[in-house]
């Protein structure tokens, strides 16, 4: 169940708490002393500390009990800490309590309430170590993942990100053409680069062409090269695409925007590695990998006759998708320092507010967001109103206080931990009883 350290000089006080603890099932120490607390802290395994406020009795200012709460802190920051408080120092408390202690009992204390607070906080702890564990794991995962492959310096957290990442490089060392979904600003051409910085190919060029930036005529221009006189305005010759990527990788973006012309001639390039530049009637040969992306529904486009299914399938040998930001919130801060120029931080208003927004522009709107923001604030440090993001709903902050989480921030935590309402309390801070009674003001639903 975890273990309590009551530091009392009250042998009452600690004999009372030891038995009510241990008639629960909890493990209990003691200590009649800050310098016999801290001495156990050090050396032991504590979930918990139940402090005095007082260990002088001819003293009544509690800074005996502020100063071991400040050396428990920084032995132990994470460290769940209850006060126990005479009324005369009932003020020190509630400053501790503003300074992170988890609550306060006034004596004498009610069992009924101390043993549930107990426990609550006891859950918590271990939820968050649970938390911490699973995040070294996922740390150690990562960091295995970069040794074995290159990610050209793509920063992820998210386990939808590493899904995604992990089949982009398992695929990377065969020859198969790779559709990348995704929405746009999400991030398919970097997931591009690390497919052909793991391919067989990666000694070779890599070529990129947005197929929507260009109109219909030029993309086959684009793609095959053109001869002189081909088309107004080509002057002189020059190749295409495909023969700059001739030994490495073509990433086509936006494939689903390329002429119904343009389609029959790239699934013939797919198809035989032969291409004619436009306005000549040379074959040409390559050998090309070729990787293409898409935020379009290409099956409906093929449903309506806007696309070739022969083509898609030539194309989807393998498809990796990337999801949007909103489906990988622990991405969000990662990114987001990574974006801020050097000597730029973020209060933890500004990270909340990060959180808690959508991201409809996914990775490229959080980059130009951040970026923004650091070149506009007048501090070192990024405010949540420097961001320029709509204010969260009213609904929501009403019930809250500005440190407490929002509904998105609280969805967002059950997503990651399996709605486990433990594991995501310990994440936002919160005990789980705390949690739930959030969950219910706000309307989530607790199945």
């Amino acid at each position: 169940m975890g273990r309590v350290l009551v530091i009392d000089d009250n042998p009452a006080v600690a004999t009372a708490l030891e038995i009510l603890f241990s008639l629960h099932d909890i493990g209990t120490l003691t200590a009649d002393s800050p310098e016999a607390g801290l001495a156990i802290l050090d050396r032991e395994a504590v979930d918990l500390v139940v402090q005095d406020m007082n260990f002088q009795a001819d003293t009544t200012s509690g800074e005996e009990g502020r100063a071991l709460f400040a050396a428990i802190r920084a032995r132990r920051p994470d460290l769940p800490v209850i006060l126990l408080t005479a009324w005369t120092h009932l003020e020190a408390a509630v400053e501790l309590v503003r300074a992170g202690a988890a609550d306060y009992l006034a004596k004498p204390w009610d069992d009924r309430k101390l043993l549930i607070t107990v426990n609550n906080l006891l859950e918590l702890s271990q939820a968050r170590q649970e938390v911490t564990r699973v995040r070294h794991v996922e740390r150690r995962r990562h960091e295995a993942l970069a040794h074995e492959y290159d990610l050209r310096g793509l920063v992820f957290a998210d386990p939808a990100s590493e899904a995604a990442l992990r089949l982009a490089c398992q695929v990377a060392r065969s020859e198969l053409p790779v559709l990348i979904t995704g929405p746009n600003g999400a991030g398919k051409e970097k997931f591009a680069e690390i497919i052909h910085a793991n391919s067989a190919v990666r000694s070779g060029p890599f070529v990129a062409l947005n197929c929507g930036a260009l109109p219909g005529e030029l993309i086959e221009a684009e793609l095959f090269g053109a001869e002189a006189g081909a088309y107004t305005g080509a002057t002189r010759a020059r190749e295409g695409k495909f023969e700059a990527a001739d030994g490495g990788t073509l990433f086509l973006d936006e494939i689903g925007t390329l002429s119904p012309a343009g389609q029959v001639k790239l699934l013939r390039v797919l198809e035989t590695g032969r291409f004619e530049r436009l306005g000549g009637n040379r074959e040409r040969t390559v050998k090309v990998r070729v990787l293409s992306a898409t935020n379009a529904d290409l099956a409906s486009m093929i449903a309506a006759g806007r696309f070739r299914e022969d083509l898609f399938y030539r194309l989807n040998a393998v498809e990796v998708k990337v999801p949007p930001l909103v489906q990988r919130p622990q991405d969000i801060l990662p990114l987001a320092r990574l974006f801020l120029p050097d000597g730029k931080r973020l209060q933890a208003d500004a990270e909340r507010a990060l959180l808690a927004h959508a991201w409809p522009g996914n990775v490229r709107e959080l980059r130009n967001t951040v970026q923004r923001a650091a070149l506009l604030a007048r501090t070192e440090t990024i405010a949540a109103g420097d961001l320029g993001l709509p204010a969260l709903p009213s609904a929501a902050t009403s019930v809250m206080t500005t440190d407490e989480p929002d509904r998105r921030m609280i969805e967002s935590a059950l997503a990651r931990h399996g709605r486990v309402v433990a594991q995501a309390a310990a994440e936002l801070g919160l005990s789980r009883q705390a949690l739930y009674r959030r969950m219910e003001r706000l309307g989530i639903d607790r199945s």
